[in-house]
């Protein structure tokens, strides 16, 4: 398929019906700077354009699962083969679809009043239809319409809202002080318990550190199936590069502006859930701000949002359920359970896997109660594992136990970490932390040491443990290393000694990496141009805006002649 098609195809389906609640809490409670815990993985995504979408298209895989069979050898490679689709088809996928659900749910009792379990059941229905009936391509197709009337109906309506009587203008809005403490696109500089948490660790560890959906370090899930979906390596490189610059430039300010604009419609969460007393005060939270600012629009408005972020709501589900069904099929049914399974089988295997991940997503959205509780464990849920997933096509010595290491392990730290500081947790772990905190930060959790603490301790944890499995566990098959160089070719120092050992003949004298990571780090600079000069004009500051604007058009057309250069095989 084109790459503007499945580039939109991966945007729509970042654009959940839980993104905008999630944006609203980040603004509320640490401003627009605290966007930055999602802003920073743009960082993994132009590397993923650069440098890695040839190579998934190359590959030849179906899911980015099965790349673990012609990367690594032996039972461990099928082992985690298996493993790895049922985790990421029915747990991560799961907890993923969960959180969509959680603010299918709030968007439910706030604008339509209506119970979960209607409006989950309304909803999975209809997606469980068209999905498990039209494949990847109609849910390609069907992102590419979603997407447009879920834009159209957040820009109408922010650019409404700031015209509404609670809010008074679009100047009333940015001359209030609740307002300007939050407006700032930086942290406070000055300050480094915020600084630190919300812009230095996101850019320095989090996006190479975590696997995180859509910000897959070197692409994974849907955005590798998009990938793979490609006509050549050309598109596949024009599609993760449409949806970056849509999903991080194009998207956030519309959400940005309505969760200004809440700060000074509900300035509390109590005003919220005084304002809708039939909601269950559990589910009105900071991320509730969003679908709340929507019930002052007028009906007419207020219709076409509801389509469209229930159109935003169904393209993420749609995905998901048939990135996970991809999973069961390809990777779990037909390599382990029925290997000589026909079409026919395959098919209906894949839409009962639809049916009972629709089911078990809704499930979980009733028990989750903060958008944020779900962002923040998906993070923790991977910490330590993403630079594996960069350096398995760049070192030969990554192996599959390295990687089931890595997985097991973060998965338990992420567990110990999530029970040992969240609040709602009353744990003996949970005693644990407590005691840690008060006898090395005294008892303070806004100290910056222990903010470095819980956020980079899970990394250099798990990154240490399967840096050092990678060296001590026998190495992938000679012969496996070989096919999958002479079908991959990722070439570089980090397979000198393969090429050596393996007597090839190539003298990788045409390795493009280091030109693929400054084109990285030029479009990086360029999209970030582009998000701060829409911010600087927004706010009116017009002068500020020509100069980031000017040096942005600068960068872009240094991005443009080195991308030319880079090789691609049609």
């Amino acid at each position: 398929m084109p790459w503007w098609l499945l580039g939109v195809s991966m945007v729509a389906t970042t654009f959940a019906i839980d993104t905008p609640n999630v944006v609203a809490n980040f603004v509320r409670k640490d401003g627009v700077s605290g966007n930055w815990a999602w802003w920073a993985f743009l960082l993994s995504g132009m590397v993923t354009v650069f440098v890695y979408a040839k190579l998934w298209r190359r590959s030849e895989v179906m899911t980015d699962v099965e790349y673990y069979e012609l990367r690594y050898s032996g039972k461990e490679a099928a082992f985690l083969r298996g493993f790895r689709a049922v985790y990421l088809g029915l747990i991560f996928n799961v907890l993923v679809m969960g959180a969509v659900c959680l603010a299918a749910v709030k968007f439910g009792a706030i604008v339509l009043g209506v119970e979960p379990w209607v409006m989950l059941l309304v909803s999975g229905i209809v997606v469980m239809i068209y999905s498990s009936l039209g494949g990847l391509r109609g849910v390609i197709l069907t992102d590419f319409v979603q997407f447009i009337l879920a834009m159209v109906g957040s820009v109408w309506a922010a650019v409404h809202l700031m015209s509404h009587e609670k809010v008074g203008g679009l100047s009333n809005l940015l001359a209030d002080p609740k307002v300007q403490a939050k407006m700032e696109i930086l942290p406070n500089m000055s300050e480094p318990t915020q600084w630190v948490p919300l812009l230095l660790i996101p850019l320095a560890v989090t996006w190479w550190s975590s696997y995180f959906p859509g910000a897959e370090p070197g692409g994974g899930g849907y955005v590798a199936q998009r990938m793979f979906s490609a006509k050549n390596e050309k598109h596949s490189m024009g599609a993760a590069l449409l949806f970056n610059i849509a999903h991080y430039a194009l998207r956030p300010w519309p959400w940005i502006m309505i969760a200004l604009a809440s700060i000074m419609v509900f300035p509390t969460v109590e005003s919220m859930q005084a304002a809708f007393p039939g909601a269950d005060p559990d589910l009105i939270q900071d991320d509730v701000a969003y679908p709340a600012m929507l019930t002052l629009l007028p009906p007419g408005l207020l219709g076409l949002v509801v389509a469209s972020l229930i159109a935003a709501f169904m393209s993420t589900m749609s995905t998901q359920v048939n990135l996970g069904a991809l999973y069961l099929v390809n990777d779990v049914y037909r390599r382990y359970m029925n290997p000589e399974a026909s079409e026919k089988q395959l098919v209906r295997f894949g839409r009962l896997s639809t049916i009972v991940m629709v089911i078990l997503g809704s499930l979980v959205g009733l028990f989750l109660t903060d958008a944020g509780q779900a962002f923040d464990y998906l993070i923790l849920l991977g910490s330590g594992t993403g630079a594996i997933y960069l350096l398995r096509w760049l070192w030969w010595r990554v192996n599959a136990v390295t990687e089931i290491t890595a997985m097991v392990f973060s998965f338990v730290v992420a567990t110990i970490f999530m029970l040992g500081t969240h609040e709602k947790f009353e744990t003996p772990i949970q005693e644990m932390f407590m005691s840690f905190q008060l006898s090395h930060f005294e008892g303070d959790p806004r100290s910056l040491g222990w903010i470095i603490f819980i956020k980079i301790t899970p990394v250099a944890l798990t990154t240490l443990t399967w840096v050092i499995t990678a060296f001590i566990t026998k190495p992938t098959a000679p012969e496996t290393l070989r096919a999958f160089y002479e079908k991959v070719r990722p070439g570089g120092p980090g397979w000198a000694r393969v090429r050596k050992d393996l007597n090839l003949t190539d003298d990788d004298t045409n390795w493009d990496v280091p030109l693929g990571l400054l084109s990285a780090l030029l479009a990086c600079f360029a999209v970030y141009g582009a998000l701060f000069t829409t911010g600087s004009l927004i706010y009116g500051r017009n002068q500020e805006a020509l100069i980031i604007g000017g040096v942005t058009t600068m960068i872009v057309i240094f991005l443009v002649k080195s991308w030319r250069k880079i090789r691609t095989q049609d």
